[in-house]
């Protein structure tokens, strides 16, 4: 069954919750903060998170702000005593899956968790495999041969979005469009840029990633 991670301070609540979901036959790991909460989904292949926007170090917006500008797309639930629209709308727009005002029964939960993991695009182990290249998009770590490669955010993004189509052309417009931000100053050799510190990375036992002139590039199989 799905592994999933629940962030919330309140220890009561997290405690009923984590028991719920765990007699529904899930996995479930808490956090209480949010560093905590980044940290063990820098660790763990989780397939969904459950995650509280009144947290004690950080709001719950930033923790998701944070887990997408990783490239992570593992889906989010947040979970609010607010009942504002601006802030449901802000947590939709960073990439919030579905949004769940306190109070609301723990059967609620369990329905809409399991709507989310029907979705033909949630993967509870979302592991890819090309060659040596292992890419753990949950945890959104790569590695070649079994050694970690050290990517920045944007590298990642890079290879994650090369990885999910491999063996298709993706065009240099489509990736400077995912990598950079709305409001960045892209230079017009920027995706190249980033692709050669990605072949180097890679390496020689990585999969190649070849330009093809006037249509992009693709990853080989």
């Amino acid at each position: 069954m799905a592994r999933i991670l629940l962030v919330e301070d309140d220890v009561a609540l997290a405690r009923g919750l984590s028991a719920a979901l765990k007699a529904g036959g899930y996995t479930v790991d808490v956090a209480a903060d949010g560093e905590s909460a980044l940290q063990m989904m820098a660790d763990e292949p989780y397939a969904l998170v459950t995650l509280d926007v009144g947290l004690p170090d950080m709001s719950g917006f930033d923790v998701l702000k944070r887990l997408r500008s990783r490239g992570c797309r593992v889906p989010v639930i947040m979970l609010t005593a607010r009942d504002q629209l601006l802030d449901r709308v802000t947590g939709l727009d960073l990439g919030a899956d579905d949004y769940l005002v306190k109070p609301f029964e723990p059967e609620e939960l369990a329905a809409r968790l399991r709507a989310l993991l029907r979705r033909p695009n949630v993967d509870p182990s979302p592991v890819i495999t090309i060659g040596k290249l292992e890419v753990d998009r949950s945890r959104c770590v790569a590695s070649v041969d079994g050694e970690p490669i050290e990517l920045r955010r944007r590298e990642w993004v890079l290879l994650e979005r090369l990885v999910v189509r491999v063996g298709k052309v993706v065009s240099k417009e489509r990736l400077s469009a995912e990598v950079f931000g709305y409001d960045d100053m892209v230079a017009p050799n920027a995706i190249e840029v980033y692709i050669a510190r990605l072949r180097r990375k890679l390496g020689p036992d990585g999969p190649p990633i070849r330009t093809m002139r006037g249509l992009g590039y693709v990853m080989a199989e």
